[in-house]
C-alpha cells in the first residue's frame, strides 16, 4: 500500500497543494540528494506532513484521523506495547469484540501490522494519522502510569527505612560514619526510584522547577508549571534525607554538609534523546535540606523574537539597537521573567563567523555556537567584575554580562560600552525606565548612561490560552473604565488599528476578549507562556533627562509620548489577540 510518486505529484497538483513551480524545485533537490519527494516538500515547507497524510489517505481509500482529538482509553493504548509503538508510529486507539482500530503513519508497513494481528487476535482496522498526532498520543503512555508512578513512591517509601542522620553525632569518626550512612541511602533502589519518578513527572509535566521541601511530618513535593507552583505529591518524612542524598550524589555535592547551602547541577537525556541540564540549589531549613532544581532543556532556547512574543514598534527597536556598532541593551524585570532567553534569542542572531562573541554568566544555562560562554566561580574570586576585565582582552566585538549586580560590574561594562563594544545584559528593576535610577544608585555617573544604553526592555512572562477551550467575551463599560487608569484607552486602540490587530470600525464594547476554560489537556486552561515587554529606547530627548536625573516617573512618561508602549498595554494587545487573557495580564504586571 504505497503511493506511486508519480501518483503523488499528480494529485498535489490536481488539489493546489503545491504550485508546478514548487514541484519543479523539489524535483531537482531529489536528483541530487536521493532523497524522498514527499520529505523534501515537507523540509521546504511547500507541504505540511499533515497536509501529505491526508492526501496519500485520500489516493488509498484509507480514512484519516486526528489523534489529538481522540479519546483513548488507557487499556486500549497498551495493546500496542510502547517500545512498538515508539518504533513504528503505530498506536490503538479503538477496539470492539472483535476488531482494532490502529491509526499509522506508513501504511506499507505490513509486518508490524500482521504482528499485531497475531499478538491481539482481532481484526485490524487501519486508519492513517499525521506524526504530530502519534507523538501526542505516545506522551499519553507516559501519562497513564502517573497514577502507577505515585504508587510505586508510596509503596517504596513504605519499604524504605533510612538512619536517622540527624541524631549521629558530629564527631571525626562520626563524620566518616555519616557520610557512609548517606551514600548508602543515596544507592537504595527504593531511594533511586523515587527520585526517578520525580524527574519523569516534571519532564513530561513541562515543569520548570522541582521544589522538595521537608516539612514537620512529611516532604512535600511541588512542580512549576507555566509560572504557578503545583502540589506534585507528598512523601513521607522517612525518604527525606534518602532523597536529598540521592540528589547530592548526582550533582557531585558534598554528602555531610547539611549547614551551608550547596549549588551543583546535572544532565539527563530522555528517550527521545532530549538532554535536560538540572540546576541544583540545596538550602538548609529548620526540618531539613529544601531542594530547589531548575530543569533547563537544552536546544529549547532556539527561539525567534517573534515566537518570544515580539512584534511591531517593539520588534523594529530591537532590531535596531543590537544594529548598533556599539552600546548597551538592558533587559530588566525579576528572577525567572525570561531576561536570559531574550538575549540569548538576540546572541543567536547576532552570532556570524565575521563577529567575536564572549559571555560571563552565573551560570551558563544554554550553549551557543560560536559564542565563548564563561562561568563565574565566586568562591575563587572569579566574579562579574574579574570575567569583564578578561573579556575585553579577548578582542570581542559583541559582550554579554549575565547579571549587573554592583557598582563595579555596572562601570566595566559601561566603559566596555563606551569603547566600540556592544553590550548585552540584565537588570531586576520593576520597568524599563527604572533600570536608570538603579545605574545611578549604583555610581554610575548619569551622563555616561545617557551616552552608551541604546535600549531597555522590560519583559513579564504571562500564560497562554489553550485555543481550543478559550471562551470568548466582551468587556462591560464598568471594566472598560477600569481599564482606562492604567491605559489611555483611546491611544491603544489607535495602535491595534494601525497595526491592523483589529478593525478600523471596532469599539471597546465589541472587541472580543478571551477567559480560560478547563479542558482535558489544560486543566485551568493555559498551556505555555508569552512574553509581555515595554521597550525604552534611549532617545536625544531622554539623553537630556537622564543627565538632568530626571526620575523613572518622568522618563517613562516622556517614553510613551515617542510611541513606546508599557508592559500592561502589550499585554492588553495579546489578550485582544487570543493569546492570553486579561486576569493573567493583570496578574504578572501588578505582582
Amino acid at each position: 500500500m504505497r503511493v506511486a510518486p508519480e501518483q503523488l505529484k499528480a494529485f498535489l497538483l490536481d488539489k493546489k497543494l503545491v504550485t508546478k513551480d514548487q514541484l519543479k524545485k523539489a524535483e531537482e533537490i531529489v536528483k541530487g540528494t536521493n532523497k524522498k519527494l514527499e520529505d523534501v516538500l515537507i523540509d521546504k515547507k511547500f507541504i505540511t506532513n499533515g497536509q501529505l497524510i491526508q492526501l496519500k489517505a485520500y489516493i488509498l481509500g484509507i480514512p484519516f484521523i486526528d489523534l489529538e482529538k481522540v479519546d483513548i482509553k488507557p487499556e486500549v493504548l497498551r495493546i500496542i506495547p510502547e517500545p512498538i509503538a515508539r518504533k513504528h508510529n503505530i498506536i490503538a486507539f479503538k477496539k470492539t469484540e472483535d476488531e482494532l482500530e490502529v491509526a499509522m503513519v506508513d501504511p506499507a508497513n505490513l509486518q508490524t501490522i500482521d504482528f499485531i494481528k497475531k499478538k491481539t487476535n482481532l481484526k485490524i482496522k487501519l486508519r492513517l494519522t499525521s506524526l504530530k498526532g502519534i507523538k501526542a498520543v505516545l506522551n499519553r503512555y507516559q501519562k497513564s502510569l502517573e497514577a502507577e508512578f505515585g504508587e510505586i513512591i508510596k509503596r517504596e517509601a513504605k519499604k524504605t527505612e533510612l538512619p536517622k542522620i540527624s541524631l549521629i553525632r558530629r564527631k571525626k569518626e562520626g563524620e566518616v560514619e555519616e557520610q557512609v550512612s548517606l551514600e548508602k541511602a543515596a544507592e537504595e533502589l527504593p531511594i533511586i526510584k523515587i527520585v526517578d519518578t520525580l524527574i519523569k513527572h516534571a519532564v513530561l509535566q513541562l515543569a520548570s522547577d522541582i521544589h522538595i521541601e521537608p516539612i514537620e511530618k512529611e516532604v512535600i513535593v511541588r512542580y512549576r508549571i507555566d509560572g504557578i507552583l503545583h502540589d506534585a505529591m507528598t512523601l513521607p518524612s522517612q525518604v527525606h534525607s534518602g532523597i536529598v542524598a540521592r540528589i547530592k550524589v548526582l550533582s557531585d555535592l558534598k554528602l555531610d554538609e547539611h549547614r551551608l547551602p550547596q549549588d551543583g547541577r546535572f544532565k539527563i537525556q530522555t528517550r527521545e534523546n532530549q538532554k535536560i541540564s538540572f540546576r541544583v540549589s540545596v538550602l538548609p531549613t529548620f526540618f531539613g535540606e529544601k531542594i530547589v532544581m531548575r530543569l533547563l532543556v537544552e536546544e529549547a532556547h532556539r527561539f525567534t523574537l517573534e515566537k518570544l512574543g515580539f512584534w511591531g514598534e517593539t520588534l523594529e527597536r530591537v532590531h535596531a539597537a543590537i544594529r548598533r556598532p556599539f552600546g548597551m541593551t538592558l533587559a530588566t524585570g525579576p528572577t525567572g521573567c525570561g531576561k536570559t532567553t531574550t538575549l540569548y534569542t538576540i546572541l543567536e542572531i547576532l552570532s556570524k563567523p565575521e563577529v567575536n562573541i564572549c559571555t560571563i554568566e552565573d551560570p551558563v544555562e544554554y550553549q551557543i555556537l560560536r559564542v565563548s560562554q564563561t562561568q563565574v566561580k565566586p568562591k575563587i574570586g572569579f566574579t562579574f567584575a574579574t570575567g569583564l576585565r578578561a573579556l575585553v582582552r579577548q578582542d570581542p566585538d559583541i559582550i554579554m554580562v549575565g547579571e549587573i549586580r554592583d557598582n563595579e560590574t555596572a562601570s566595566l561594562a559601561i566603559n566596555a560600552a563606551l569603547t566600540g563594544h556592544l553590550v548585552l545584559s540584565t537588570l531586576h528593576t520593576n520597568n524599563a525606565a527604572g533600570a536608570i535610577p538603579r545605574l545611578i544608585d549604583m555610581k554610575v555617573e548619569p551622563f555616561l548612561i545617557a551616552s552608551t544604553i541604546n535600549l531597555i526592555l522590560a519583559q513579564r512572562l504571562a500564560r497562554r490560552l489553550c485555543p481550543e477551550s478559550r471562551q470568548k467575551y466582551h468587556l462591560t463599560k464598568a471594566e472598560i473604565k477600569a481599564m482606562a487608569k492604567d491605559v489611555d484607552m483611546e491611544d491603544l486602540l489607535g495602535v491595534l488599528k494601525r497595526e491592523k490587530i483589529v478593525s478600523s470600525k471596532v469599539t471597546w464594547e465589541t472587541i472580543d476578549f478571551y477567559k480560560p476554560k478547563s479542558s482535558k489537556d489544560c486543566p485551568d486552561g493555559y498551556k505555555g507562556r508569552i512574553g509581555i515587554r515595554e521597550a525604552l529606547e534611549v532617545s536625544e530627548t531622554i539623553q537630556q533627562m537622564i543627565v538632568k536625573r530626571a526620575t523613572s516617573d518622568e522618563i517613562e512618561a516622556q517614553a510613551r509620548k515617542e510611541g513606546m508602549l508599557t508592559m500592561l498595554e502589550d499585554g492588553f494587545v495579546k489578550a485582544i489577540q487570543g493569546i492570553t487573557s486579561l486576569e493573567e495580564v493583570l496578574r504578572v504586571t501588578r505582582e
